[in-house]
């Protein structure tokens, strides 16, 4: 009703799970990356839980824009079913033909199997996606869990994705589904928006649907803050709501008055008449709390199952022993001030990289690399991330007293790393290098010419067309014709499908993390982990 009077080309506040309308906030982020991750696993249960509203659904839905071609997908979206109603839907949603009217647990099951070995043959992932699981029974729950059983030496044949409320998170801790719990190998909770994503989350919608226009003032985003909670689907009922009440009363900007309004009419239906749920109150209070602490249980939850933090040293002599002289080996030497470790590593690390440190102590490293060509990249993350980077890294180790000291890990294969430790060449097993570093790490990494920032859609110049004979390459099609290109919808969508297979969170923006597995997949000339200087 009101889209032609402010100019929208669509509806901008609808709460269908429209992935094109997703703010990526940075929990959205997360929880896709969690999402991508265990998508791109070797199978078992991923959980994403959250609030009603937060945005589950519709992270979901962003994945399965991206999910590759050899991929079965199947979405229950109610879970209120017996086994044998759950199985029966399996099959239905998977194309799996069964007798009709059967009811035998066994028939269903063998057919489901046979399906998995099939698509298994085919090199084809087959993954079950449950919405709304927290309605799920301990029984059904079970079932589940017994189906991943399936698997070959190297990996389960079948992915569950759950989707749930809070209660699902409870449910899953009970004794009774200990099994089902411990095979989760990637668990993210959603909580509301914070105050500073939701005017960027109104205006970021307000862009999608065709308009630029500030329509939301300051002081309405604070008044919409305090009534939503920062919960995604009611931040959109009340804009929809007061974009109507504005339009009657013939104005062009929303005001905290004609909000009020609307929050009125909205939140005392019967279904908002107590409000927003006690629940969505304290998770909008710890919010500030689990940002703090979200970096931490990003790395907990996304190496869980691949490493262990703190190596296990059997109850033997022999092996006691062999621990310390590998801790010798690691230490930073005495000889050596431990404060001078970060610039040794940084000297190592440049080194590989055939640039030349300099001993300007007032230029900081990553300015010098930056003059180079390069970038420096700092993060959090597991061995096997370091893994898919595939660039000569200065890890943040420490040693038995808690002092905290740099190495450079200079190549890694399965089980083995070799390091550079305060100008010590040595080398050490990867669960040994795990039990002196908590995740910290720094690398350098090529930049494509003319680089200033991450390459958003909508951008045009030297970077776009860099991006586009890059993917050229990947996707073995001619490059784009002319010096200066958009990067398009196509383009991006592109890209997206680039991200996902590479394990990254398909936003289709071109981040440092995405630049460096671009040019490892074309074959730029830089050093790697795994073979040295890799040449065109």
């Amino acid at each position: 009703m009101y889209n032609k009077y402010f100019g929208f080309e669509e509806q901008p506040f609808s709460i269908a799970p429209d992935p094109r309308y997703l703010y990526m906030s940075e929990q959205h982020r997360e929880s896709l990356a969690h999402l991508v991750y265990g998508f791109n696993s070797d199978g078992g249960f991923v959980l994403l839980t959250g609030e009603v509203g937060t945005g589950k659904t519709t992270v979901c839905r962003c994945l399965l824009e991206q999910v590759p071609d050899n991929s079965s997908i199947a979405l229950v979206i109610n879970p209120k079913l017996t086994v044998n109603e759950l199985l029966a839907t399996i099959c239905d949603e998977f194309g799996i033909k069964y007798p009709s009217g059967n009811t035998s647990l066994k028939v269903f099951i063998d057919l489901i199997n046979e399906y998995l070995c099939e698509a298994h043959a085919k090199n084809k992932k087959v993954v079950l996606i449950i919405d709304e699981a927290q309605n799920l029974s301990a029984e059904v729950l079970e079932q589940l869990r017994l189906l991943t059983n399936l698997e070959t030496n190297k990996r389960k044949l079948l992915q569950i994705i759950l989707l749930g409320q809070p209660e699902l998170r409870d449910k899953l801790g009970q004794p009774e589904l200990r099994q089902l719990s411990q095979r989760i190998i990637a668990r993210y909770h959603l909580g509301p928006l914070s105050k500073k994503d939701l005017g960027a989350y109104v205006t970021h919608r307000i862009s999608v649907a065709g308009l630029e226009d500030e329509l939301f003032p300051s002081s309405t985003i604070d008044r919409l803050y305090i009534l939503s909670r920062g919960i995604p689907r009611i931040i959109n009922l009340l804009c929809d709501r007061a974009l109507l009440g504005t339009f009657t009363q013939g104005k062009h900007k929303v005001s905290s008055r004609i909000l009020n309004i609307a929050a009125k009419e909205v939140l005392e239906t019967p279904k908002f008449k107590h409000g927003i749920s006690t629940t969505m109150l304290v998770a909008a209070l710890i919010l500030t709390a689990f940002s703090l602490v979200s970096a931490s249980a990003y790395f907990y939850y996304m190496t869980a199952k691949k490493s262990s933090a703190i190596s296990v040293i059997p109850d033997t002599k022999a092996t006691d022993q062999a621990h310390v002289n590998v801790l010798d080996k690691l230490k930073w030497p005495d000889t050596i001030p431990i404060k001078q470790s970060k610039e040794t590593a940084y000297r190592s690390v440049f080194s590989i990289w055939g640039i030349t440190y300099s001993d300007d102590n007032s230029i900081p490293p990553c300015q010098q690399a930056q003059s180079k060509g390069l970038r420096c990249l700092k993060g959090l993350g597991s061995m096997e991330s370091i893994r898919t980077l595939n660039l000569p890294v200065i890890l943040t180790l420490h040693n038995e007293a808690g002092e905290e000291y740099y190495a450079t890990l200079i190549t890694l294969t399965k089980d083995i790393g070799s390091l550079n430790v305060g100008g010590r060449n040595i080398e050490a097993s990867v669960k040994d290098i795990e039990s002196q570093w908590l995740g910290d790490y720094t690398l350098l990494w090529k930049t494509p010419p003319e680089y200033s920032g991450d390459i958003k859609p909508g951008d045009k110049g030297v970077l776009v067309k860099w991006l586009d004979t890059h993917l050229a390459v990947i996707n073995n099609r001619k490059p784009v014709q002319g010096d200066v290109i958009t990067y398009d919808n196509a383009l991006v969508n592109e890209l997206k499908k680039f991200q996902l297979a590479e394990g990254l969170v398909p936003d289709g923006i071109a981040g440092a993390q995405t630049i460096i597995h671009l040019n490892t997949a074309t074959a730029e000339e830089m050093p790697t982990l795994t073979g040295g200087i890799k040449k065109n």
